[in-house]
């Protein structure tokens, strides 16, 4: 099949950064689609021109609609890095398309940082909350960081500052590649200033002796949650996770959430991991939102109700972790939604869950363990262990 749809990536350079290819494409289009800052940069080519429809989500209908002619829609850079491309590619057959890439924002960006792209770790908050760049805050680590806008780089100076890391250098890069091409280097804790509404940020992390250290390993230090007293622990926390498998954009189903721990610490596990935190207490709802955007895991889906009832009509998950409300029927509803593969964990405390997660084990299979914590703590003037509740811990995989 002959592709009739191009997706043509364009820089500051406008028609001459393009191939010849490419920019014989855009030239022969009956129909461009783009932002007004891609018409601006293809002004002189004879085409209609639409522009990015509201809400975005109609453009796939619009190029449907236009099936039959000549279209060429423009993206900044490379299509299918965070960008229109893929997501038009996910609703339009592939052989349809054809991409026409150009040198993309991260690739510019580290050039002229003189850092080694496959050594960052290259994000994007555009049109996303920026508080999920939180959970790559880390010692000595490099990110390239697609913007929001003008805004972006001052929350993030505040975010790297609160966190112990304002010694960090961040530079804005502005409009790459073109004619008005700037540069602006502070630390996070000097950050000040208007910057350019189109720019891509770089930091280098730079960790004060008191800076929080947030692995994105499960097991974080349970003073980093609001709580009512009732969550997973650190240690419980960390096998659990563990068994629950965190895998890049797998969802997790968090029944019975309380303040998130646990669904926080699986979207900070693995990239574009999700999770549905279910949960019918309204306070807790409120601290694990809370906790989500701190911890950067914003996109923390939180949904009032009941097990089983609330589970129907979401998406079915690849993990489930039962934390609270446990019971065979809670159970079964979990067990047929996940999916082949799907990985399922669920504590207990009291004696009669326990006894529960026996039965289901004798019943099901998988692998039963009781998890025993001991903390030191002082006793008068001494020192000595401090026992957690002993909790029972069931997993297994639905093969």
């Amino acid at each position: 099949m002959t592709p009739w749809l191009h997706i043509v990536g364009i820089g500051e350079d406008g028609m001459d950064g393009l191939t010849p290819t490419a920019r014989a494409v855009v030239e022969a289009a009956e129909v461009i689609i783009g932002g007004d800052r891609h018409h601006a940069l293809a002004g002189h080519v004879t085409a209609e021109r639409l522009a990015w429809p509201s809400p975005f989500d109609a453009l796939i209908d619009q190029l449907a609609n236009l099936k039959g002619r000549r279209v060429v829609v423009l993206a900044t850079g490379d299509p299918l890095w965070y960008s229109v491309g893929a997501r038009i590619g996910r609703a339009i057959d592939p052989s349809e398309i054809a991409y026409h890439p150009q040198v993309s924002a991260f690739q510019l960006a580290a050039a002229r940082m003189g850092w080694s792209l496959a050594d960052v770790e290259t994000l994007t908050v555009h049109g996303r909350p920026v508080e999920q760049m939180i959970a790559f805050i880390q010692p000595d680590q490099r990110l390239l960081i697609l913007t929001t806008g003008a805004q972006t780089p001052a929350q993030i100076a505040a975010f790297l500052v609160g966190r112990g890391f304002g010694a960090s250098r961040m530079t804005v890069l502005a409009n790459m590649g073109g004619p008005d091409e700037g540069r602006i280097d502070a630390t996070a804790a000097a950050w000040s200033g208007d910057v350019p509404a189109f720019n891509t940020l770089a930091v280098d992390c730079v960790a004060a002796p008191d800076a929080a250290l947030l692995p994105r390993v499960p097991g974080l230090d349970d003073a980093l949650f609001q709580s009512d007293g009732t969550m997973t622990k650190r240690e419980v926390r960390a096998i659990t996770v563990s068994k629950l498998m965190p895998m890049r954009g797998a969802l997790l189903w968090d029944i019975g959430c309380g303040c998130g721990s646990v669904a926080i610490e699986w979207m900070r596990a693995a990239r574009y991991a999700q999770a549905i935190g279910f949960e019918p207490k309204p306070d807790r709802r409120a601290m694990a939102a809370d906790n989500a955007a701190a911890l950067g895991t914003p996109r923390l889906q939180l949904v009032a109700g009941t097990a089983p009832d609330c589970l129907a009509g979401h998406p079915a998950p690849d993990a489930v972790f039962i934390g609270g409300g446990l019971s065979p029927d809670v159970f079964n509803a979990a067990w047929a939604a996940l999916k082949p593969l799907g990985r399922l964990v669920s504590n207990a405390v009291t004696l009669e869950s326990e006894a529960q997660l026996i039965d289901l084990q004798k019943h099901h299979g998988g692998d039963l363990v009781k998890l025993s914590v001991n903390r030191a703590d002082d006793i008068g003037p001494y020192r000595g262990w401090r026992p957690l509740m002993p909790v029972t811990q069931w997993s297994l995989i639905k093969r």
